[in-house]
């Protein structure tokens, strides 16, 4: 049976934003991020996080440091009560200094791989799924995956080209509603089916 996913962006969404932090003693869970999570939790969602990363590729920091970064972001969670079902990042960017990983590639948000990669592997139903960031590459990720979205709007967006797929389905300012604006949101959609 397919499940449903909130997809998380991690720097500035999940955990707060220390640029090109890879050192687990430096990643904190976002301010009100685990009490919202838990509240998704219990209405059956599973969680993911979406990260592009090209610290990787910029040679800021190895894969293997990214890993134990998400590790620890796991643990951070587990402490919540909350489990993580997956940790995708991308290390990719066109302008990187490592040749391996300067490409324009599927993964990198805005474009949709991680969340369609995510969705095949752990049987997700996208259209049942939530895409969560703090910037709206997040969001049109989020829409060319076929999920609804929510933006964050805690300051980290600053081009606002809202057209198409750029245009959140909701706008949180933050962790504090969250969980009730999706929740309300699915209550809408149950009841016009």
């Amino acid at each position: 049976m397919a499940v449903k996913a909130i997809f998380l962006d991690k720097d500035g969404t999940l955990i707060d934003d220390v640029p090109y932090n890879v050192d687990p003693s430096r990643i904190a869970l976002y301010r009100g991020a685990a009490r919202a999570l838990r509240k998704l939790a219990r209405l059956d969602y599973r969680f993911f996080v979406v990260s592009n990363q090209p610290g990787v590729g910029h040679g800021l920091f190895s894969e293997a440091a990214l890993r134990a970064a998400g590790q620890r972001v796991a643990e951070l969670l587990v402490r919540e009560h909350l489990s993580l079902d997956g940790f995708y990042y991308c290390p990719h960017h066109p302008g990187a200094a490592l040749p391996n990983y300067a490409l324009a590639c599927e993964c990198r948000k805005p474009a949709p791989g991680m969340l369609l990669r995510a969705a095949a592997e752990h049987d997700v139903d996208l259209g049942a799924s939530w895409m969560i960031g703090d910037i709206l590459h997040d969001v049109e990720a989020g829409k060319r995956a076929g999920c609804r979205t929510l933006l964050l709007d805690n300051g980290n967006e600053t081009e606002w080209q809202l057209y198409g797929p750029r245009v959140p389905d909701l706008i949180a300012p933050g962790w504090g509603s969250v969980a009730a604006l999706i929740a309300h949101a699915d209550r809408a959609r149950s009841a016009k089916r």
